[in-house]
């Protein structure tokens, strides 16, 4: 789940980066090792969906009125998609609010 902080892949299992010393030296002097390239490449697919999902949305807004989502939606995945939505958003402002925390220190 995302609300738990733990890393999940592409595919949805459970994954953590082994901690080693090539971790701690910058990345502008080393090669990435399988684990970096899996993240690098689950990111880049998390920012291209992501991209979709925002585009999605914002052509149902412009095309439809809002009383025609809710006439025409299936009303349990709908309630699915949007449950999802919100685990998926409260994840990002953990980031953010992690991300926040390490650029004052």
């Amino acid at each position: 789940m995302l609300l738990t902080g733990s890393a999940t892949g592409f595919r949805g299992e459970r994954m953590d980066m082994k901690k080693n010393k090539r971790n701690d030296q910058p990345l502008r002097d080393r090669w990435l090792d399988v684990d970096e390239v899996r993240l690098v490449s689950d990111l880049r697919i998390m920012h291209s969906k992501v991209d979709e999902l925002y585009h999605m949305v914002a052509n149902l807004k412009r095309r439809h009125p809002i009383t025609d989502i809710r006439k025409y939606a299936d009303q349990p995945v709908l309630n699915e998609d949007i449950t999802r939505v919100d685990e998926i958003y409260l994840w990002f402002v953990s980031l953010k609010e992690q991300l926040g925390d390490k650029k004052a220190s």
